[in-house]
């Protein structure tokens, strides 16, 4: 595959790359760091690239296994899960504030998730992943995967009302 082929293919999801590693990987820099990793590798296979059926779906599965290997490692000590903050210009300074908070709760709450919730619902949710994708990614069935979904959206949900309930804690 020449150059200018392979970037058709894969710059088109280069940033879902960048925002799943970003939520595995503490840092903008070491999440910048696995996504050109990751761009590297499958530059290295390009000649293989075109046999994957889906090569978007393959490159996140670099993404994430890269990313979960990384944390594991001794040189990630001090990486954590974390959720990218945003902001919206076109937003008072008051509803940016209150966005501000309600991503640093998610980012909490999520932070509490088990592994397998946190991935799935930021591949749903965030991301915006059909349900067969999210099967083929994380090599789950489609039941597993709606089950984890039901069960983080329930905590997300049962922390969000507590927060608003009984204010912050």
């Amino acid at each position: 595959m020449k150059q200018a082929e392979f970037l058709n293919v894969v710059m088109p999801f280069k940033d879902k790359l960048y925002r799943l590693a970003k939520r595995l990987l503490v840092s903008r820099e070491e999440a910048e760091d696995a996504t050109q990793e990751i761009l590297l590798k499958l530059w290295s296979k390009n000649e293989a690239i075109e046999e994957y059926k889906n090569v978007e779906a393959f490159a996140m599965t670099m993404t994430k296994n890269f990313c979960l290997d990384r944390l594991k490692s001794k040189q990630a000590n001090n990486l954590k899960l974390v959720h990218s903050n945003y902001s919206d210009e076109s937003t008072s300074l008051q509803r940016q504030l209150e966005a501000e908070d309600s991503v640093k709760w998610m980012e909490r709450i999520m932070d509490e998730l088990p592994e397998q919730q946190k991935m799935v619902l930021q591949l749903r949710d965030v991301e915006q992943y059909e349900f067969e994708e999210i099967c083929e990614l994380l090599d789950m069935k489609p039941t597993a995967v709606r089950v984890a979904l039901s069960r983080a959206r329930k905590v997300v949900r049962q922390e969000l009302i507590k927060k608003h309930s009984y204010g912050i804690g």
